[in-house]
This record gives structure tokens, sequence and C-alpha cells, in this order.
């Protein structure tokens, strides 16, 4: 598409994306699945067509330099694509929450009073690498009666534009307006600024990536932004802890996959198991990557130095290792007095994201639910879980830090809003 003005390529974006959210508005639950299925029909069509699409953006991926970390993000694998279509079906099999009424209660006056869940509008969204947020994005949009407008990276161009054809293509074969769902198809940086500011046709941003992108996105947005700046996740190690199911969680938390928000970036460990645990668990991390470096505090230091397999992957931590996402084979790990300095640990280097609890103390579980500040707190399980398909959701749009609107994984419920409703049998105020 040659695109000379985006400035008003971008106007008619918002233009179409309100006028498809008002016919979508009224569209029935079967409306909105037939185009989900229709879209799984036209994916799966398109499969080698979009691999090949998605092979070229690895090419200049890699001709560009960029990691190892934002290239496991951008591939298409097949297990990756079979996934994507799994999610388009499991989105038309949740229960639609649009027009459900609910908290109905009666009023001395006479009236029924009560409030129905009903979609945002149209939404905007503004994300890295991964194409297949392009369909979980498109699929709980459409589930949930929002009309929306998706502005890939540069880096998935092609993935994005061949995966956007097939979305449109199933939308035109269930009667829905094809800018249900539109995919922007310029990388020029003009665009983004556009769709934030578009406050007469987006009523909502969601920016999915790096941190850079979030900062930049919140803080020149003119229009409601959910959203989360990074994925510095922790998993705590209490005293009490089954040391097997401690090892085996915590090498999954953070070798399973080393691109994504939910990895595990600090390690903490209870100083009353730390001669015996730290050893093995650091053992264990790099068994599993022999790349793995550890940056750890000065306890941490003076336990493993003198083990000759982990001379070469152990470091000192710096302030700046406490706060960082590594997205990569680096872990930073500190050995902590007790459960309430892991807390104020994580409440203050944390990102309030998903963080962890490995013990066997009920108490201590309810504990760290309680106190833990983020979106997601788990007890004896891989952070990796903090997932909108893992969830439930069937897929996910992002997660979200905030603490107003939506907080962690954001599926078809975070996608709306509610408005009071009143049942009236002739009452009139006096």
């Amino acid at each position: 598409m040659n695109i000379t003005d985006t400035k008003t390529y971008m106007q008619n974006l918002g233009k179409s994306a309100r006028l498809a959210s008002s016919a979508l508005a009224s569209a029935t639950t079967k409306d909105k699945n037939n185009a989900l299925l229709a879209i799984f029909d036209s994916l799966k069509s398109a499969k080698d067509k979009i691999l090949s699409a998605n092979a070229t953006d690895m090419q200049n991926g890699r001709e560009k330099g960029l990691d190892s970390a934002l290239l496991d993000r951008l591939e298409l694998t097949d297990s990756r694509f079979d996934a994507m279509l799994q999610g388009l079906k499991d989105v038309a099999n949740l229960p639609d929450p649009i027009g459900e009424i609910t908290d109905m209660t009666y009023r001395p006056s006479g009236i029924q009073l009560g409030k129905m869940r009903v979609p945002l509008g149209v939404v905007g969204m503004i994300y890295e690498s991964r194409p297949n947020i392009t369909i979980e994005a498109a699929s709980l949009a459409l589930k949930s009666g929002n009309a929306i407008i998706l502005r890939g990276g540069s880096e998935a161009f092609y993935s994005n534009q061949a995966l956007a054809k097939c979305v449109q293509e199933g939308l035109i074969k269930a009667d829905l307006p094809s800018e249900c769902v539109q995919v922007i198809a310029t990388t020029e940086r003009e665009a983004v600024g556009e769709l934030i500011t578009m406050t007469d046709f987006v009523d909502v941003i969601i920016p999915r990536g790096g941190k850079g992108l979030i900062e930049r996105i919140s803080r020149d947005a003119r229009i409601p932004v959910i959203k989360h700046l990074d994925g510095n996740c922790h998993t705590f190690v209490a005293s009490s802890a089954d040391f097997e199911m401690a090892i085996n969680i915590c090498v999954n938390a953070k070798t399973s996959r080393y691109g994504t928000c939910n990895t595990m970036e600090t390690l903490l460990i209870d100083q009353k198991i730390a001669d015996d645990f730290l050893p093995k668990v650091s053992e264990a991390m790099v068994k599993a990557d022999n790349a793995m470096q550890l940056r750890v505090c000065e306890n941490s230091f003076a336990i493993l130095t003198p083990l000759v397999y982990l001379q070469n992957h152990v470091t000192k931590a710096n302030e700046e290792d406490w706060h960082t996402e590594y997205l990569a084979p680096i872990l930073a790990v500190k050995i902590v007095r007790d459960i309430d300095e892991a807390i104020a640990h994580i409440n203050h280097y944390g990102s309030h994201h998903t963080d962890v609890i490995l013990t066997n103390d009920y108490k201590q579980s309810l504990k760290f639910m309680r106190e833990v500040d983020s979106s997601s707190v788990m007890v004896n399980a891989s952070s990796r879980f903090a997932d909108g398909f893992e969830y439930g959701l069937g897929a996910e749009i992002g997660i979200s830090t905030d603490k107003i609107h939506a907080r962690g994984p954001v599926g078809l419920h975070g996608l709306t809003s509610q408005k009071w409703v009143v049942f009236g049998h002739g009452e009139i105020r006096k």
C-alpha cells in the first residue's frame, strides 16, 4: 500500500473503526463466533504463505542484528501457529460477556437497578515482535464487541500483513465489516503518534513491548492506556520449601523461554537454607543452559565461588541487576533474612507483574499473597503460568500492572466496561 499522507490515512482508519464498532455492538454471539471460526479457516488455508512471510521477517531481523530474545518472539513455529489457531477456537467457546446484567437490586422507590456489560468501543494496540499477538488481539476484540486498530513492530511487518489479510477475509465471510480489525500498513513512526492521540475515534490504547515503547506511549498518549512496563518477576524460596519441587519450578520459570514477560529474573532464597539449596539450584540452572550467568549478592558469591563447575557462571550483582528484566540467560540471586525481607525486596525492585513463593507453610503463603503488590501472586507454581491462555481467558491482549480498570492478564472482561441499567414500573421521583 502506498501511503503518502500518514495523518489522513490514520484518520480514515479511525473513522472506519468507529463505524465498525457500531456494527459490532449489534452483532450476536453467533455472528462473532462465526467470524472467529471463519478467520480460523482462512488462517489454516494460508499457513504456508504466513510462515513464508514470517521467514522473510526472520531473515530481515537477523540481517538487522536483532538479539536472540527478539528473534525468539518474532518466530512463528509450527507449534506456535497451531496454538494461535487453538486460541481462536478457545475464544469462540468462551461465554460472551456483552449484555450480561449483574448486581440486580430493588430500591425503596420500586425501581430495579443493575449493571450491564458493554464494549469499550475502539481499541488501539501497539506491540512489538510477536506476530501471534495480531490474532490474539483480534479474536478478543471481536468477541468482546470492540473494533481494533493494530500496529505491530516493523520487524514483523510481513507476518502481520499476511495475518491481517486472513482476518479480514474471515470477517467478510461472516458478514461483518472488515474494518472491525485493521492492521496499520505502514512502519512510519508518525502512525503511532496519530493513533495515540485520535481521541474522537479511539477509546483505549494498549501498548505491548519493551519498556522504552511503553514509556513513550504512556507519556505521549491522550487516550487512556492499559499497560505494564516490564516483567521483573521474582521467586522466593522459603525455608520450608520442598527442594526438588523448588528446583524444578525455578529452572522452568527461568529457562523455558527467556523472551517473555513472565520469566523469572530474580531468585530470592531464605538464609536458613541457602548453604544447601543455592548450590543445587545453581547447578540445575547451568545444566539447563550452559550459557547461564548468575548475578549474585555478596553472601551468595561466598557460597558459590568455591565450586569449580560454577566459577565461570558467577559474578557479583550491582544495584542495577535487581531492577533488570534480562530477557536472557542471566539470573539475579539474593539471599534474604526471611519472608519480610523478600516481600520488601519484591515491592521495591519488582515491576508488579508476577511474583512467586515456594513454601510448605500455609501462613507464609497467605502473608506473601496479601503483602506482595503484584498483578499475579503465586504459591508453588512457575511464574510462566501468568498468561491469559493458562488462566482460561482463551488468550490475552496484554498484561496490566495498573490497578484501575484491569489488572493482570487482560482477556474479554478487561475489554469491557459496565453501565447502569434501571427497570421501572411507572415510578416517578418524589
